[in-house]
């Protein structure tokens, strides 16, 4: 067995007994600890700064982008959220030991489910060491352990984050193994670490999608997910144009980078002419490049000709692509056969086409009138999230606390026998 191997195989085993303290621990005890990590990243902005530092020098010497260097930079303001999410967490309802459906059974014996934790739970991710302290207060406050294994490039402020997060354990009288940091930059630590189901439970990658389908393709262990976020407004022929302009332009243009952030627009054929042009106008002071089907083309300045692969893209970048349907059922065919599954909206007056769009649109988020943005765990009143999964097994949509606990069922007699 290799270093490495020994390693992982070591701090599965620690996670594994810790998850059963966690999973134990009282709300009190989880908050006490949030509270209190979150006091060691106030009182330690310092130390942070300096091992983030070390990052930024280290990832200028190997080129990184500017855009990356963004990711990895802990500014003031990224310290603050770390300190404010952690309390936030600390304030959310402890889904843990929620007990619900109980009802009696014509034998006399009582049936219902309680929520409990899923256990142990393995996070890979990229760059933006801020992750770190986020996964570690959900993963905590819905009762599990977590290995944690950040980006090379951010190995000394993940370590420093790592100490905060000690000490916050240590203050409840949790045991530090509740949270692990992997130590290593060795890219064999997360081949070990989504082969190790006696150890871990489930996987939950945040990354680029190279990283999340080579999670995907070689885990051993249940992983949650989604890939990229091919998002869609599809303007109906019975939309309020307005709402149309004012949904759309906020969907493309409020982030672009953001698997929310909408990438393909559909338009009913009969509202067109009079919707393209104006959104055009309104998207012009934000330079944004439009990829369109031949017919729309000539409605829209400036714009070049849509290739097939278009339909596919998340641009993350000020592009669109812009196709026009005949009605509802080929924008529904559209997005069904072109989605990646995350985030639809449709625009409409008309209550019969919205609810067959929200049945039939086969999304983990699907909206009437609204923007792709608000897709997220903040917004659906989660409290935060973990990711967005667009499996449809355990966990869809923004994964929250709930996300990261399951339900056994529980049966309650007294004395009560089969017969």
């Amino acid at each position: 067995m290799s270093d490495i191997a020994a390693y992982m195989d070591k701090v599965g085993s620690q996670a594994r007994q810790a998850s059963r303290i966690t999973a134990a621990a009282t709300t009190g005890q989880k908050n006490q600890a949030l509270l209190a990590m979150a006091d060691a990243i106030e009182s330690s902005r310092a130390e942070l700064e300096s091992a983030n530092a070390r990052d930024l020098e280290a990832g200028k010497a190997k080129g990184l982008d500017a855009a990356m260097l963004d990711r990895l930079a802990l500014t003031p303001a990224r310290i603050d959220g770390m300190v404010e999410g952690l309390r936030q967490v600390a304030a959310l309802q402890d889904p843990v030991g929620e007990i619900s459906d109980m009802r009696y059974r014509p034998s006399g014996i009582q049936v219902g489910k309680m929520r409990v934790p899923l256990g142990v739970i393995g996070i890979i991710y990229e760059s933006r060491p801020n992750v770190t302290c986020e996964a570690a207060s959900l993963c905590l406050k819905s009762g599990n352990a977590a290995i944690l294994r950040g980006g090379s490039e951010a190995l000394h402020s993940n370590q420093a984050i790592a100490a905060c997060i000690r000490q916050g354990l240590a203050a409840a009288g949790l045991t530090e193994h509740a949270v692990q940091v992997i130590d290593t930059t060795d890219r064999e630590a997360v081949g070990r670490l989504i082969t190790m189901p006696q150890y871990v439970d489930v996987i939950v990658p945040r990354g680029g999608k190279g990283l999340i389908e080579r999670i995907s393709a070689e885990s051993r262990v249940p992983v949650i997910k989604h890939l990229d976020g091919n998002c869609h407004v599809y303007i109906d022929d019975r939309a309020d144009l307005e709402k149309a302009v004012k949904i759309t332009l906020n969907a493309k243009t409020q982030r672009y980078g953001t698997c929310n952030t909408l990438e393909s627009l559909l338009v009913a054929e009969p509202v067109a002419a009079e919707i393209l042009p104006q959104l055009a106008e309104a998207m012009a002071p934000h330079n944004i490049e439009w990829r369109a089907c031949p017919q729309s083309l000539p409605l829209i300045p400036g714009a070049r000709e849509a290739s097939a692969a278009d339909w596919d893209e998340e641009y993350l970048a000020p592009i669109l692509s812009v196709k026009i349907v005949a009605g509802l059922d080929e924008a529904i065919e559209h997005i069904n056969l072109h989605s990646s599954a995350h985030t639809e909206s449709i625009v409409t007056e008309d209550f019969h086409r919205a609810q067959r769009f929200l049945r039939e649109v086969d999304s983990s988020s699907v909206m009437i009138n609204a923007s792709t943005r608000f897709a997220d765990g903040f917004e659906y009143g989660l409290g935060a999230e973990i990711g967005i999964s667009t499996d449809k097994l355990h966990a869809r949509g923004p994964v929250g606390l709930e996300g990261l606990t399951s339900q056994k069922y529980i049966v309650i007699g007294d004395g009560h026998i089969r017969t």
